[in-house]
C-alpha cells in the first residue's frame, strides 16, 4: 500500500512543487511506483510533467467536486514510473464548493482507497495556504515533507505551521507525522544560507534530511520544457541532490517498515 506524504508550506515560493515534481520524478527511477497529486490551482506541477492542461478529460477537481473515480482522472507521463493526477483553474473554485459538502475534509482520503494498492509513493503538491484543500490533503496524508528556502524570511511563519499542524492531527489525522524538513535554495558562498540550515537543526532536530537543495539554474529552466530535472538535465546539481534525497526518502521509509515488522 502507498506512503502518502503531503509536501506543505503555508509560505508560497519555497521550493513544493520544484520538489513535488522532482521527488516524485527521482523516486520513480528507483523503481517504485510513483503518483504525484496536483492539489494547488495554479496546475505548476501537472505542466511541469508536461502535461496539457487544455487537453485534460479530468482533474482532481473531479475527482473532489463531481465523485469522478481516481484511476480515470490519473495520466501517465513520459518519466518512467510516475504518473499524474493533474489540476487545471477549476481547482480555484473547489475551495467554495467545498465548504457546503458533507464530510468535506476527507474527501480526498476516500478517493486514494481505490488506487492506493496501485503505487508505493502517492506524492501531494498542496498550496500555500490552509484552506480545506489543504487540510483534505491532512487529512489523506500519511507525513508531511517541509519545504523551507535558506533565506532571510524561512523560519518566518514555522510556529505557526507547527501549531497548525499539531491541531490538524489531533481533529482531523492523529496517525499524521513529519516525512522531514527540506532545505531548498542553498547557496554555499552566502554566510545567510549557512546561518538558516545551523537555525532550521536547532528548531527540528532529528528532523531535517541531510540533503540541501541548492540553487540551480538548471533546476529553474526544467519546468519550462514539462520536464523533471533527472530527464532535462540528469547531470546537474539539481538532478543529483533530488536523487539523493529520493533515495534518503525511500531508505527512511524502508527502515520504518523493517521496524513494523
Amino acid at each position: 500500500m502507498a506512503k502518502v506524504i503531503a509536501i506543505v508550506n503555508q509560505k508560497g515560493g519555497v521550493g513544493k512543487t520544484t520538489t513535488a515534481v522532482n521527488l516524485s520524478a527521482c523516486i520513480g527511477t528507483l523503481k517504485k511506483k510513483v503518483l504525484l497529486i496536483d492539489f494547488d490551482p495554479q496546475g505548476n506541477a501537472t505542466s511541469g510533467t508536461g502535461i496539457d492542461k487544455e487537453s485534460l478529460e479530468a482533474s482532481v477537481y473531479d475527482v473532489l467536486i463531481n465523485d469522478y473515480p481516481m484511476k480515470d482522472a490519473i495520466v501517465e507521463t513520459k518519466t518512467k514510473n510516475l504518473w499524474v493526477c493533474p489540476a487545471d483553474i477549476n481547482l480555484a473554485g473547489a475551495e467554495v464548493e467545498l465548504v457546503s459538502m458533507e464530510n468535506r475534509t476527507n474527501l480526498l482520503k476516500n478517493a486514494l482507497k481505490s488506487v492506493k494498492d496501485s503505487f508505493d509513493y502517492i506524492i501531494l503538491d498542496c498550496p500555500p495556504s490552509l484552506g480545506l484543500l489543504t487540510l483534505n490533503a491532512f487529512s489523506a496524508s500519511d507525513s508531511l515533507l517541509v519545504p523551507i528556502q535558506c533565506e532571510y524570511y524561512a523560519l518566518e511563519g514555522l510556529s505557526m505551521l507547527t501549531k497548525s499542524v499539531m491541531t490538524m492531527k489531533k481533529d482531523l489525522n492523529p496517525a499524521l507525522t513529519f516525512e522531514g524538513v527540506l532545505l531548498t535554495m542553498y547557496d554555499s558562498r552566502t554566510n545567510l544560507s549557512n546561518q538558516v540550515v545551523e537555525e532550521v537543526n536547532k528548531y527540528f532536530p532529528d528532523c531535517v534530511f541531510k540533503t540541501v537543495i541548492p540553487r540551480n539554474v538548471r533546476l529553474s529552466e526544467a519546468p519550462g520544457y514539462g520536464e523533471p530535472i533527472i530527464s532535462y538535465d540528469k547531470y546537474s546539481k539539481g538532478a543529483r541532490s533530488y536523487l539523493k534525497l529520493a533515495k534518503e526518502v525511500v531508505k527512511n521509509n524502508e527502515k520504518k517498515e523493517n521496524k513494523k515488522a
